[in-house]
């Protein structure tokens, strides 16, 4: 099912973040989809913020994993920001613990879900992402990972 399909400007993002974070308080799992450059890693700041995470978001492309507590998240107050990216594929994810992550019952926000899709969640919400325009990003929102 589609929950959101449109394209913003950037002095958008934060209000954007707020429409998404309405929807991913109901969600264990969130992937973000997209082109490198396409704002996944933006977004995600825009989304803690708006998820009540009070210190600095940065991307987890190294470290894999960066945690984040949530003050708006409802009786769940961690975040994962997960970023598949470095990795190879399914079993290299699996061998570097991410099913942990995401089956903890805390939100997960994984960027480059394509690279292990294998295990994620079927009901994992999907955020795909596209930059039309130098200025506007694209944001599509479907439930269910296909």
């Amino acid at each position: 099912m589609e929950l959101m399909n449109q394209t913003y400007e950037l002095s958008a993002l934060y209000e954007i973040a707020d429409q998404l974070a309405a929807h991913v308080r109901l969600y264990e799992v969130v992937t973000f989809e997209g082109e490198l450059g396409a704002g996944k890693t933006t977004l995600i700041k825009a989304l803690c913020k708006s998820l009540g995470v009070d210190e600095m978001v940065s991307s987890p492309t190294f470290a894999l994993v960066n945690e984040y507590e949530a003050g708006n998240l409802g009786p769940r107050t961690r975040v994962h920001h997960i970023d598949l990216y470095r990795l190879e594929g399914e079993e290299e994810a699996v061998r570097a613990g991410m099913e942990d992550y995401l089956y903890s019952g805390d939100l997960c926000l994984v960027e480059w879900p394509q690279k292990a899709l294998g295990i994620i969640p079927e009901n994992a919400l999907r955020v795909i992402l596209a930059s039309p325009a130098i200025d506007h990003r694209h944001i599509r929102v479907l439930a269910g990972k296909n």
